[in-house]
């Protein structure tokens, strides 16, 4: 007797663009995203530039985590003058 096993197809890749916003705080660097904000997603650097790379790695952990669950992506409108960071999950 052959025992078949079921193997999940993996989900396809997306890519999600969000806006962040980097303001400095008195010695350091504070970013975060408007839209994921509820979940968490704000996050300091030294630098502008690190705070920028902190805080694509906290929009990645967030994203990923919602598709996990299922869970719906809030929208974000990139159209401003704020950096922006594009995550694939």
């Amino acid at each position: 007797m052959h025992e078949t096993s079921t193997v999940d197809a993996p989900k396809p890749l997306a890519t999600y663009t969000f806006k962040v916003v980097i303001e400095p705080d008195e010695d350091a660097w504070h970013a975060h995203c408007p839209a994921l904000e509820a979940y968490g997603a704000a996050t300091w650097g030294d630098t502008r530039e690190e705070a920028l790379r902190h805080i694509r790695e906290v929009v990645e952990m967030v994203v990923a985590e919602l598709v996990e669950d299922d869970e719906p992506i809030p929208a974000d409108a990139p159209g401003s003058e704020e950096p922006l960071v594009s995550v694939t999950v």
